[in-house]
């Protein structure tokens, strides 16, 4: 497995993706319950933790999504032509 591997595995990359935020996500929900207990109970933080960690995918996701336009136009206008392939 060299650096090409998640470039070529797109599936294995958003796993890994989808599994750092929901770990993200777990962390935020125990600084919360840990910071502020009577607000959050403790028998709700795996919920909060599932919760935080798909909202946290859902900002990745979307971020990506701005970022892959973004870098589409900048493309098309550094060459004068789209990125993608046309048929």
């Amino acid at each position: 497995m060299g650096s090409g591997y998640l470039a070529k595995n797109p599936v294995t990359r958003e796993w890994i993706i989808f599994a750092i935020c929901l770990g993200l996500g777990g962390h935020i929900a125990l600084g919360v319950v840990l910071h502020a207990p009577e607000l959050w109970p403790w028998s709700h933080a795996g919920f909060y933790g599932l919760l935080m960690g798909l909202a946290v995918y859902v900002v990745v996701q979307f971020s990506r999504s701005v970022w892959w336009l973004y870098r589409g136009r900048q493309k098309v206008s550094d060459k004068g032509r789209p990125p993608w392939p046309t048929q």
